[in-house]
């Protein structure tokens, strides 16, 4: 009969410091395993590897993004109206809007679990958000989701695509949360790495801020929610943390599973639980789980933490210690509670049918202690784990072909000759996969559960309703250009920072603070860490101009198969405040006999732009001229026309320039436009920053007018809304619903 293995207690690890352990299988380094023998004064038991694995790795420790992240630590912590109440190190950033509220926002990666397990990847990645949101006091009350997918004709798309848009939609859906904007984007260097970014908004008033700590000796912790299963073990170490080979999706076990109905269930317990005023703090279990969990309250409190192991609830009574440590199981949390508000704790828990057990205490001592049926399996500095991991300088360096690849400008390719040319190029590029119509998507998402949603896809941004009495409200937007990013990491992501403050402007509301997602490939390619390196830096410049702060985000590097990495994907959030939401600009024309108007400098700017991409199938040259004095110029000017109301309708214009935004404007409501322009190539497909397209009825035109000279705003007349027809005098005319009818089957064809 063969012996039990003996239980890998600390006391075992000290008598046995040779034993042979799998380090490497865990995602670490030989350098980093001598680390933490060095820390420990001895050999981590296989629990204390565990958890050390999951905290050390590259998606939960930024170990070699922290060095770049510091410089936006370095940017006032202050928005336009005011000081941030919590920022970069907290669960999600928090920002004062007025009137006694604050919103809280952030988004984050959960990339390689969609391209692994599709649904429930992206499920989870909406339910990980969520809870980042709640663990502050607040109550979630919308989604987005950025999102990037390989060429839409290729059979992995076909494989990916459904299942993440299903589990965004059934995940969020499910939490009755609005799905109000986000992106799709098709490009060939995220087949077989797909992005799948989600954000969340939450509302709360000043007083009900809570932040995440265990202090308090003799304080209970609780854990609470669902039970810990066998899912997402190795999900940020073994999953998250390295590239992808070429043999496809093979770690399927890594993948979390969720389970909408009990978050939902979770956010109203613990909503309840922060009212009635129980808890001293609240963690969620993401990423790493109670590894994370226990190591972070007890690191961020002023004592010790000591944890019986055995009593957490198990839908899988074979877990390991290990196994329970790493466990990425969805829909839990845990909280730090005083003894006396322990038993309303529990009774409110109840009420929600929500389980929950104490697990542990709060200690005077310095050490995270975990017991495991009366024996000590790990027994460590809990800021080691949670905030002491290795920080590495990763070399960079300028690639050898970027030289090459912006001397090779889009300018010089051919244009079209005639009217008939520029016909068929402007079908060509509003029809395309990146400008077609997301309704296939956006339509499985609900955007108007709650009833508080005032504006949603496809506008520019969303809009949310906070306060049905004074209706004050806020705007949100997420936007990156991977070309313009590949051409120049450090423009491109201030251009993504800029789309995004300019979509949230064109609304009418006031820009005032940024979360991103910054997805790259390998750290350990000097080229991708010089992109990176020149992006944070672009983003850190961009918003110590625009006086905007970064109140937190999100890495996820190693995207990448093989040696092929993604485009450059800095994902920027921005967050803006709209005083009277019923004073929102829409987007689209509404009427005939209206002046159409170009808000701000079109330049002679095609590299990187979607006319070069679609009608050539080019990638090069410089990407457009960044000028954030006149995006805060165009920004000042629109809060004011939505004051006003002199502005009918705006778009921004950005992808596929102003052929894109004459054409959405136009499906709408269906009413035509006719436009004269002096360089019609040009004027049509330039991507200029800092220019928005808007309408205007007659009796106003020399109102805008006005305002634009007050803020500085170049203003060209460019056309009148009116007729069936997209009609550039003097070169074409396309009939609106032939157009329009092209536009919505690109993606339901190529699918089908």
């Amino acid at each position: 009969m063969t012996e039990a293995p003996r239980l890998d207690t600390v006391d075992v690890a000290t008598a046995t410091p040779d034993k042979p352990q799998p380090w490497a299988e865990l995602g670490l380094k030989a350098d980093e395993y001598d680390s933490i023998r060095k820390i420990l004064g001895r050999r981590p038991t296989g629990a204390e590897l565990a958890m050390y694995s999951v905290m050390w790795s590259e998606h939960c420790s930024y170990k070699s993004s922290k060095v770049h992240l510091k410089k936006f630590g370095d940017l006032p912590q202050e928005t336009p109206l005011g000081k941030t109440l919590a920022g970069i190190g907290e669960n999600a950033g928090v920002i004062d809007i007025g009137q006694g509220y604050a919103v809280t926002f952030k988004v984050e990666s959960h990339n390689h679990p969609s391209y692994v397990e599709p649904y429930q990847g992206a499920a989870t990645g909406v339910g990980g958000i969520v809870r980042d949101i709640l663990a502050m006091g607040a109550r979630p009350i919308a989604v987005m989701d950025p999102l990037r997918f390989g060429p839409l004709d290729a059979e992995d798309t076909r494989r990916v695509m459904p299942g993440i848009v299903a589990g965004v939609g059934g995940y969020g859906n499910c939490l009755g949360l609005p799905n109000i904007g986000g992106e799709v984007v098709f490009d060939e260097s995220y087949l077989g790495n797909p992005l799948v970014n989600a954000l969340c908004v939450g509302v709360l008033r000043h007083e009900d801020l809570h932040l995440a700590f265990a202090s308090g000796v003799g304080n209970k912790v609780v854990l609470y929610g669902a039970r810990t299963g066998g899912d997402g073990i190795g999900g940020v170490s073994v999953l998250a943390s390295e590239t992808f080979d070429a043999d496809g999706p093979a770690k399927r076990p890594s993948v979390q599973v969720g389970d909408p109905f009990m978050e939902k269930l979770l956010i109203e317990c613990t909503l309840e639980l922060f009212k009635a005023e129980v808890v001293n703090g609240i963690q969620d279990l993401g990423g790493a789980g109670l590894s994370c969990a226990t190591s972070e309250l007890a690191s961020a409190g002023s004592g010790g933490m000591h944890v019986e192991l055995d009593t957490v609830p198990l839908r899988d009574s074979t877990l390991s210690p290990e196994e329970i440590l790493m466990s990425e199981s969805q829909e839990r949390m845990m909280a730090v509670v005083e003894p006396k508000h322990l038993d309303e704790f529990m009774a409110i828990c109840a009420k929600w049918d929500v389980e929950a057990v104490v697990v542990g205490e709060v200690t005077d001592g310095d050490h995270l202690v975990i017991d495991w049926h009366g024996e000590t399996v790990v027994d460590v500095p809990p800021r080691s784990v949670a905030h002491d991991g290795p920080t590495y300088n990763r070399p960079y360096a300028r690639p050898f072909w970027q030289d090459a690849l912006q001397a090779d400008g889009a300018e010089e390719l051919p244009r079209p000759a005639t009217g008939d040319e520029l016909r068929d190029q402007i079908v060509s590029v509003v029809t395309s996969p990146n400008m077609a119509d997301k309704s296939w998507i956006t339509d499985q998402y609900d955007r108007y559960v709650q009833g508080n949603t005032v504006l949603a896809q496809p506008e520019d941004a969303g809009v949310v309703r906070i306060d049905a009495e004074t209706h004050l409200g806020v705007a949100v937007s997420t936007d990156c250009n991977g070309r313009f990013a590949k051409l120049d990491p450090y423009v491109g992501a201030q251009l993504a920072l800029a789309e995004s403050y300019r979509n949230v402007a064109v609304t009418g509301a006031l820009p005032l603070a940024v979360t991103d997602c910054l997805n790259f490939g390998s750290p350990e390619d000097p080229d991708v860490m010089w992109q990176f390196e020149q992006a944070t830096h672009g983003l850190k410049d961009a918003c110590e101009v625009l006086g905007i702060p970064v109140t937190g985000g999100n890495v996820s590097f190693y995207n990448q198969t093989g040696e092929n990495p993604i485009l450059p994907t800095p994902v920027v959030g921005i967050l803006g405040v709209i005083e009277d939401v019923r004073q929102r600009i829409k987007q689209g024309f509404t009427g005939d006999g209206s002046h159409v108007l170009v808000l701000g400098e079109t330049r002679e700017e095609l590299s990187g732009s979607a006319w070069a991409g679609v009608v050539h199938d080019h990638l090069g040259g410089m990407p457009p001229v960044i000028d954030l004095a006149a995006e805060q110029a165009l920004a000042s000017l629109m809060v004011e026309a939505a004051k006003t109301g002199v502005i009918e309708s705006a778009h921004d214009l950005s992808d596929g320039g102003l052929a894109v935004a004459l054409a959405e404007a136009t499906f709408r409501n269906g009413v035509g436009v006719r436009v004269e322009l002096d360089d019609p190539f040009v004027e049509l497909f330039s991507e200029s920053s800092a220019r928005a397209m808007v309408v205007v009825s007659e009796a106003r035109h020399e109102e805008l007018v006005s305002l634009a000279e007050k803020h500085g705003v170049e203003l060209a007349s460019v056309g009148r809304t009116g007729g069936t027809a997209l009609e550039v005098v003097g070169q074409l005319s396309i009939d609106v619903d032939d157009l329009r009818t092209a536009w919505q089957a690109t993606i339901p064809a190529a699918l089908a």
